[in-house]
């Protein structure tokens, strides 16, 4: 388990890829984001991006999975939120998203002192190395009880 003291501001990890499926973003864009450019090929064509391209949302949700497969026991006690989201670029069916992380900043919560504060800056890239999706996301991260 790694807690706020075994973390340092400029570490950085990778995860391993995840290649989305045609049928993974219909699925998901029907249920959580119904527009024809999610969930129907062939309307799909005729929008802005040309073909079937994956949610926002599925590309966020997907990098979170990928940070948690990859964080290395992180001793995360809760999320408190997500600035500068962007999405640069669609996942297309086949893509392969991973996501590279760095720790940005942390500090000792002020409200809970069991706990650090740690904002890290997450890119997720495809195979080609494209700009997918970016992120900075600020967590508590608990401390070793015989530290405080």
């Amino acid at each position: 388990m790694r807690f706020y003291e075994d973390i340092s501001v400029c570490d950085t990890h990778h995860s391993d890829g995840y290649q989305l499926s045609k049928e993974e973003i219909i699925e998901f864009g029907k249920k959580y984001d119904p527009q024809p450019f999610h969930t129907d090929e062939e309307a799909a064509k005729d929008s802005v991006f040309g073909g079937l391209v994956a949610s926002g949302w599925q590309t966020a949700a997907v990098s979170m999975r990928l940070y948690v497969e990859s964080s290395e026991d992180m001793a995360t006690q809760a999320g408190l939120g997500v600035d500068d989201l962007r999405w640069h670029r669609p996942l297309r069916p086949g893509d392969e998203l991973r996501l590279e992380t760095e720790i940005i900043n942390k500090r000792i919560s002020e409200s809970d002192t069991s706990c650090g504060v740690v904002t890290t800056r997450h890119e997720g890239l495809n195979q080609d190395d494209e700009l997918i999706i970016s992120y900075a996301a600020t967590a508590m991260v608990r401390r070793r009880v015989d530290e405080q």
